[in-house]
């Protein structure tokens, strides 16, 4: 949901990003993973603007994790492949407040390769920065300031004074999503106004994920109740190691389960389907 939200501001108000990141309202236009040959890696929360000289790569991450310095050097390989007199300007930002070394790696080491990109935590940053800009409202409540809410009053106030009012709805739901990372709900509520935030795009299209990933569980759930069924009275009562192991089945995995039943006459032959599809059994 955050990556969705960032990536929404960053393509809809790239001006305000790259004056904030590189200093000058530098006009972008979005630049597809795919055009980097990037489905396989987690392409779906990649940032990636491209100008005439210059490509911006923006990964917001509300936890650390140890794979961003190769990521930065695999990005930036591609990068370079398909533009390779583009300079690439490469920035992990942390959106939660964290002790954890990994926030402050700025590197990729591999023997003689080296490679440097760049780091932004945002519990660093002034809040004055994030009041300037409607695209970069919704990150000030994430800033430096102690008093959370008193934050997103003065966001509340600068939002209220956007002229269009699809920025203006859109702007609100994102900082809404953004302020759930540090204030409760009943807080954000009371500052911010629910009817604005409720008729916004991204609002919408979160709204719209929740269902289907609502509608996509209790296929699941439905699914592996029928397939349980019918494995007990096919192989008899079910081990309850091996039951535990069942429940974490996807739905494509349940499916194919379902479709191999007929051919199982004994337990031994459901721990053998189960070791042919990488689901492990036992110890």
């Amino acid at each position: 949901m955050f990556d969705n939200v960032c990536k929404f501001l960053a393509e809809s108000f790239s001006d305000d990003f790259a004056t904030w990141l590189l200093g000058e309202p530098i006009q972008f236009t979005q630049l597809s993973p795919s055009e980097l040959s990037l489905e396989p890696i987690r392409a779906d929360a990649l940032i990636l603007l491209d100008s005439d000289d210059l490509i911006l790569h923006l990964e917001f991450q509300t936890q650390p994790i140890d794979t961003i310095p190769f990521r930065m050097l695999d990005y930036r390989v591609r990068g370079h492949r398909r533009s390779p007199h583009k300079e690439m300007r490469q920035i992990v930002i942390y959106l939660k407040p964290s002790t954890s070394a990994l926030v402050y790696e700025t590197t990729f080491n591999l023997s003689s390769t080296r490679h440097e990109f760049e780091v932004i935590r945002l519990w660093e940053q002034p809040t004055e920065v994030f009041l300037q800009s409607p695209g970069l409202l919704p990150f000030a409540v994430l800033s430096q300031s102690v008093d959370k809410a008193a934050v997103l009053r003065a966001v509340a106030d600068r939002i209220d004074q956007i002229d269009a009012l699809r920025v203006q709805k859109n702007v609100a739901a994102s900082t809404a999503i953004l302020a759930g990372l540090v204030l409760e709900q009943e807080t954000i509520q009371q500052i911010l106004r629910s009817e604005i935030m409720r008729e916004s795009v991204i609002y919408q299209d979160i709204l719209a994920e929740g269902r289907a990933e609502g509608r996509t569980e209790g296929r699941v759930a439905e699914g592996r109740a029928l397939i349980l069924r019918q494995l007990n009275r096919r192989v008899g009562a079910l081990p309850m190691d091996l039951q535990v192991r069942l429940e974490g089945l996807s739905l494509e995995q349940l499916e194919n389960l379902g479709e191999a039943l007929l051919d199982f006459a004994a337990l031994a032959d459901l721990q053998q389907w189960l070791n042919l599809n990488g689901v492990s059994f036992g110890e």
